[in-house]
């Protein structure tokens, strides 16, 4: 029997199901966490064959204490994952440690976290990217400024999210950056790029290759949503845009990404760029080598009609996927509301109002509520225009005539989105 380690099986609270997945799979599943066992949920423990708890996880040393017990009691560890991106640079330290070779190493697991890194392996998969610089010295960060112009966006090299973005549209925000940016943190700086985000999601085999697949739209700007704590809406789409789907298996061969679970981030262009493209050609933004985000694992089922944590698993077991892809698939949409907000409809109107639709609904762990808002309704539909209702209904807040539309970054097919659906249902309500 194989020993698979699973770091924080417990976080996020559906990450159990990878486990249960595994042992499913015939894997002994040993996690390590930081809550005690006592306080995790039953079906994290009926998932797991033995749990390690490590009351602090950011000692690293805890955790190394951790696998060399379960390397005593089981023998050599076969894998280790954690499929959270928090953790990612410690698993391939783990492995390291521990001689694992059926994952990223230490050394390669940079390439998937510095953005600056990644860009090349875009390239190389033929993929069009923004114009970038390290940032260092003023001068030189004028100079590209000078090339590119207003306005620019920096980020952190290494990160994840929005946290410590700055989208910089003169030099009073130039001045503002460099006196309040963290000297310990090495930032990127990439020419602004007007266009939606559509990610490629899925799992890859042994050999690099796609076996499952998804794509989701995301709002424009993540960083606004978390600076200024708007509303969160996103969904899956029943298809994979042909475009995106060519580009993205070249992109998961050109990082190499080998029986993993991928979300791969592009722009679509929405006006010509020049220099980079022409309106609705595709963008490479970054990769993140690991689940999206939140709940969005299910989402993916709801839309697809599968279980991805158990294709997860397959691939790991077996290194294909064996779920029946000929299910109906749907648009599942994510809407999420945010604490003391007032919203026009109350919640137990929307329940009654989508209580067909609705799939999965509760609350975002604390910790996630920044960027992902508190109460979440995730519900699925067969159009555009019910997903485009479903939004302006769970999003729209007192005193608002109407809010913004989500404009719906893929192509091939023009939305269908009525006017007067939307006005004469909720106006009139």
């Amino acid at each position: 029997m194989k020993n698979f380690v699973f770091i924080s099986p417990q976080f996020p609270d559906t990450y159990y199901r990878f486990c249960a997945a595994l042992r499913r799979n015939g894997f002994r599943v040993l996690g390590v966490g930081d809550t005690p066992y006592s306080q995790l949920a039953q079906e994290v423990k009926d998932s797991l064959d033995e749990y390690y708890y490590c009351w602090d996880m950011e000692n690293f040393d805890n955790e190394v204490r951790a696998l060399q017990y379960f390397e005593r009691c089981y023998g050599h560890i076969d894998y280790i994952e954690s499929n959270n991106e928090y953790w990612l640079e410690r698993d391939a330290k783990l492995r390291d440690i521990f001689h694992v070779t059926t994952g990223i190493d230490g050394e390669g697991i940079k390439v998937y976290q510095h953005k600056s890194m990644m860009k090349a392996n875009f390239i190389k998969a033929g993929c069009k990217v923004a114009k970038y610089i390290l940032v260092d010295t003023y001068e030189n960060f004028m100079k590209f400024v000078d090339e590119v112009g207003f306005p620019v966006f920096c980020k952190p090299d290494m990160g994840v999210g929005a946290a410590g973005d700055y989208k910089i549209k003169d030099e009073e925000d130039i001045r503002y950056f460099f006196t309040s940016k963290n000297p310990n943190i090495k930032y990127i700086c990439e020419q602004f790029v007007t266009g939606n985000i559509i990610s490629f999601d899925g799992v890859s085999n042994s050999k690099g290759e796609v076996i499952f697949c998804d794509s989701e739209c995301f709002p424009p700007s993540i960083s606004d949503i978390l600076k200024e704590q708007k509303d969160v809406f996103y969904y899956c789409l029943p298809f994979v845009p042909e475009d995106v789907l060519k580009i993205g298996k070249k992109v998961v061969k050109a990082f190499n990404v080998k029986n993993r679970f991928f979300h791969i981030e592009f722009f679509r262009l929405t006006q010509d760029i020049e220099g980079l493209g022409k309106k609705n050609d595709i963008v490479g933004l970054e990769t993140n080598m690991r689940p999206p985000g939140g709940y969005t694992p299910d989402l993916i089922n709801f839309a697809k009609s599968v279980d991805c944590y158990q294709i997860w698993a397959d691939s790991m077991a077996f290194d294909e996927n064996f779920q029946r892809m000929d299910h109906p698939t749907y648009y599942a949409a994510v809407a999420a509301r945010r604490d003391g907000v007032e919203y026009f409809y109350r919640d137990d109107e929307v329940y009654n109002t989508f209580k067909n639709e609705i799939c999965s609904s509760g609350r975002y762990p604390e910790i996630l509520s920044g960027c992902m808002g508190n109460r979440y309704w995730m519900a699925k539909f067969t159009n555009i225009e019910d997903v485009e209702l479903f939004h302006q209904y769970v999003n729209r807040r007192a005193g608002e005539l109407k809010i913004n539309r989500m404009v719906h970054p893929y192509h091939g097919r023009k939305p269908r989105i009525g006017e007067s659906i939307c006005d004469v249902h909720m106006d009139g309500a």
